[in-house]
């Protein structure tokens, strides 16, 4: 995983970006010299102009910024309360880096976008979350000493995990809360911060919203495309010769932003994240960037992140190991999280040993689907069925034994090394008599044949399941069962 945020490039002309070769970081007055100044809108002026540029959250959701804006307003007036304004720039998602580099070159940006949507909402306070890795909140609180904001500004910091980017679990941080997720299904517009209405949006969807502000929707709109004006933010890594935080038009074609970023060929591109898409080199070819245009293709724009593969590492064993992240990350607040998820990195790791079909994938994947508390099960599900059918051939190889003939590199950004000292489980047929206690013990890894003997991937155990593969290896009263080191 990458310590410090991606070089910044740009296909055609900067907006977010403007002014960063001349100043790298622009502090205030730098900022005021590139964007020029902006002044607070009315509601209904803001509310118009949303709607006009169609500005939708640059979170992976992609939820219209004016039926929020709107939802808050009235939830506001019925209520008789004032609001919250939180902008969201913790990324949890690892492969991203967009709200990074926002923070620590362009804040006033989002600053300027924060206090725009304040004022409009009659705000009593605006919150920034940030990540626990300390690689924004520098620069932010910097700019916040530069400046005079509409309301009192502060920063929290949330751990650094995938679930603690999702909005829900982002106000149950700020009040106090566990970081995860609700248990249940709740709307911040009614009930947020200090239960007030809350106007909560993505770190770039605010400094979109600054942009726009200056410009004027017919002037935005002369990027991009009818159904999606403006410029994206990508961040582009994996097996990129130059990864690279790069700014488009939205309709740019995926094949000029891997190219610029000198990505070889490979087997497929990862599109939308973990919670995203796979997507195959032909389809990559004729992709556009924009929501439209990715899903007209099989893929997903979600936060803006791609990640193409190298022919160098093991493409399904990379998915696996994200799965099993994906399975570790988890609330553990309801089943399909807390057993589903786990059941689902089994299955993919069995179909990528060639142990089982690749319907056990698809059945596992279907017992989590639309049944969680959050969506995190569900953009787990998706990320793995999309593996095993974008490289379907490959898992035909490791059905057959012979396997595609690539270790895993670890390419797709997971925090840390994936699995610093890999190790498998071993079995001496010579000594076991088939008592089945370590299934008992381990049952997300271990299960037993028709013959009630132990049965398990021929893949390195999952991190999040070495604990229990351990206490399997010491309960084995023949001492038949092993755990060494993975070659």
């Amino acid at each position: 995983m990458r310590t410090t945020v991606p070089p910044v490039a740009c296909v055609g002309e900067p907006r977010l970006t403007a002014g960063f070769a001349e100043f790298g970081r622009l502090d205030l007055m730098a900022h005021e010299e590139v964007h020029g100044p902006i002044g607070p809108m009315e509601p209904g002026s803001l509310l118009r102009l949303a709607e006009a540029i169609d500005l939708k959250g640059k979170g992976g959701a992609g939820f219209p910024f004016a039926r929020k804006l709107r939802a808050v307003l009235e939830s506001c007036e019925r209520q008789s309360l004032a609001a919250a304004v939180v902008v969201n720039a913790t990324e949890g998602e690892p492969a991203s880096w967009k709200d990074k580099m926002l923070l620590t070159r362009a804040p006033h940006l989002i600053l300027d976008g924060a206090a725009l949507a304040a004022y409009a909402v009659d705000a009593e306070e605006i919150v920034i979350g940030v990540a626990d890795d300390d690689m924004g909140r520098p620069s932010l609180t910097e700019a916040l000493q530069e400046r005079r904001m509409p309301v009192p500004t502060t920063i929290v910091t949330v751990p650094h995990r995938f679930i603690s980017g999702e909005g829900g679990a982002l106000v149950n941080g700020i009040n106090g809360l566990p970081h995860i997720p609700p248990g249940t299904k709740k709307r911040s517009s009614d009930s947020g911060v200090g239960g007030l209405p809350t106007l909560l949006s993505n770190a770039e969807t605010f400094a979109q919203l600054a942009v726009a502000a200056r410009l004027g929707p017919y002037e935005y709109a002369a990027l991009g495309t009818d159904d999606e004006p403006g410029t994206v933010l990508l961040t582009i890594t994996g097996a990129a010769a130059r990864p690279a935080v790069v700014e488009c038009a939205a309709g740019t074609p995926l094949r000029e932003i891997l190219d610029l970023c000198e990505v070889p060929d490979g087997p497929g591109v990862l599109t939308g994240g973990y919670h995203g898409k796979w997507i195959t080199p032909e389809a990559a070819d004729r992709a556009e960037i924009s929501r439209k245009g990715l899903v007209a293709v099989g893929g997903t724009l979600g936060a803006g992140i791609i990640v193409p593969l190298g022919r160098d590492t093991c493409p399904l064993g990379e998915a696996a190991q994200v799965v099993r992240y994906l399975a570790g990350e988890s609330a553990g607040q309801c089943g399909p999280c807390k057993m589903g998820l786990p059941d689902l990195a089994r299955a993919v790791d069995l179909a990528v040993s060639g142990s089982a079909p690749i319907e056990i994938v698809r059945a596992a994947a279907g017992d989590v689907k639309g049944r969680g508390a959050c969506s995190h099960p569900d953009g787990t599900a998706r990320f793995a069925l999309s593996a095993v059918e974008v490289f379907a051939e490959d898992l035909r190889l490791h059905t057959t034994g012979e396997g595609c003939g690539n270790r895993v590199k670890g390419v797709l950004g997971l925090p840390g090394a994936p699995d610093a000292n890999p190790q498998k489980l071993t079995l001496d047929w010579s000594r076991c008599d088939g008592h089945g206690l370590c299934a008992h013990v381990v049952p997300d890894f271990i299960r037993l044949d028709a013959n009630g003997y132990p049965a398990f991937p021929a893949t390195p155990v999952p991190t999040w399941l070495r604990e229990g593969a351990l206490k399997a290896v010491k309960v084995c009263p023949e001492l038949a069962l092993r755990l060494a080191k993975a070659e």
